[in-house]
C-alpha cells in the first residue's frame, strides 16, 4: 500500500515522501511539509508523488520516527451523526435528544474542530481519557484529507476519541467532550485517493483489548453513511478558508453501549479496510499527552512514548 508519509529522520529533520509498503521511503525533494503538498491542485500532487516513488529509497521506515500526517496550518475536523448507529447512541446518551433527532435528517450536518496538528497522535501513541467523564469511548471514522481548494487527495484512519457522560449532559458541553489532551489519534500514512477511488463500502473494525482480552469489539462498513462523505466537505469549505487543506474524520458507525467505557491500559485498534491499522494505548491522566508540546519542536521524542 503506498502512502504519502510525515517523519523524522535520525538527526530530527522532519520530512515528508512516498512510503511503498515494503519499508522503503522515497523523500520528496526538500524538507516539504504536508500543507505545501496539500497546496498543489490534485494532478500536481499526482505526478510529484508518481516521480518521487520511481527514485531511490532513501529511508526505511525502520530508521525514521513516522508522524501524524498534519502540519502547518492543518485542522483536524470532524462530523457527528452521519450513521443511524451513532444517531441511536446520542439519543440514547443525552438530556437533550431532539438535537440528534433532528440533525440526522438535516441539509446541514454536524460540523466541529478537533485538533492542531500539534496536539495529534498516531499509531503506537497514548490516546486519553477525562478523570471527568464516567462514559469514554473511541471513535473509528474514515477520514477524508482535502487539500487547499477541499478536494479530497486521499484517506486516513482517524480516532475521534469522546467523552459521552460530558456531551450527554448538554450537547452545549460538546467541545469539552471532544477537545482535550489525547482525545485526537490518526493513521502515520495518507493513502491517495487515486489508488482508492471507491470508498462506499469500506470494512471499519474495532477492537478495545483490555487485560490480554477483547472488551469490545464492533464492525461496520461506509455503505451504512447517512450522508455522501464527501459532501461534509462542501460545507466544512463553505464559510471559511483552510490555506494548508485539512482532514475531516467523517462520523462513527461503531458506538459501544452505555455499560463500557474505556479504562487507563486499554488499547484501541481501528482497522478500515485499504486505508490501514491505527493502534493506540489508553491512559487514564491528561498530563501523560505534555510531551506534546516538546515534540512539537522535537519529534524524536515521540520514539519513547510509542508502545511497540
Amino acid at each position: 500500500m503506498t502512502r504519502i508519509v510525515r517523519f523524522a529522520d535520525e538527526g530530527g529533520t522532519v520530512r515528508t515522501g512516498i512510503a511503498d509498503g515494503t519499508g522503503a521511503i522515497r523523500a520528496f525533494d526538500g524538507t516539504r511539509r504536508i500543507a505545501d503538498l496539500l497546496r498543489l491542485p490534485v494532478d500536481e500532487l499526482r505526478s510529484l508523488a508518481g516521480s518521487t516513488a520511481g527514485g531511490p529509497a532513501v529511508f526505511t521506515e525502520d530508521d525514521v520516527v513516522l508522524l501524524p500526517p498534519l502540519d502547518g496550518m492543518m485542522e483536524l475536523w470532524a462530523a457527528g451523526v452521519t450513521y443511524e448507529r451513532s444517531r441511536e447512541a446520542r439519543v440514547a446518551e443525552s438530556t437533550e435528544q431532539s438535537v440528534y433527532e433532528r440533525v440526522y435528517d438535516a441539509e446541514r450536518p454536524e460540523l466541529f474542530f478537533k485538533a492542531q496538528p500539534w496536539r495529534i497522535v498516531t499509531d503506537g501513541e497514548p490516546i486519553a481519557v477525562r478523570d471527568d467523564s464516567e462514559l469514554n469511548v473511541p471513535e473509528p471514522e474514515l477520514g477524508i484529507v482535502l487539500n487547499s481548494q477541499g478536494r479530497t487527495v486521499g484517506y486516513v484512519v482517524t480516532d475521534d476519541v469522546s467523552s459521552r457522560s460530558i456531551e450527554g449532559e448538554n450537547p452545549l458541553y460538546l467541545p469539552q467532550a471532544k477537545i482535550y489532551g489525547g482525545s485526537a489519534a490518526v493513521s502515520s500514512g495518507i493513502v491517495p485517493a487515486w489508488e482508492l477511488d471507491d470508498v462506499s463500502a469500506l470494512r471499519i473494525t474495532l477492537t478495545v483489548s483490555r487485560d490480554g482480552a477483547a472488551a469490545f469489539e464492533g464492525e461496520t462498513s461506509t455503505a451504512a453513511f447517512h450522508r455522501d462523505p464527501h459532501g461534509l466537505a462542501e460545507h466544512l469549505w463553505h464559510a471559511q478558508p483552510f490555506p494548508d487543506g485539512a482532514v475531516l474524520a467523517t462520523g462513527t458507525g461503531i458506538v459501544p453501549g452505555m455499560d463500557f467505557t474505556l479504562q487507563d491500559g486499554d488499547t484501541a485498534r481501528i482497522e478500515i479496510e485499504g486505508v490501514g491499522v491505527l493502534s493506540n494505548p489508553v491512559v487514564g491522566d491528561q498530563a501523560k499527552l505534555d510531551w506534546l508540546v516538546e515534540a512539537a519542536e522535537r519529534p524524536l521524542i515521540r520514539r519513547e512514548r510509542r508502545v511497540r
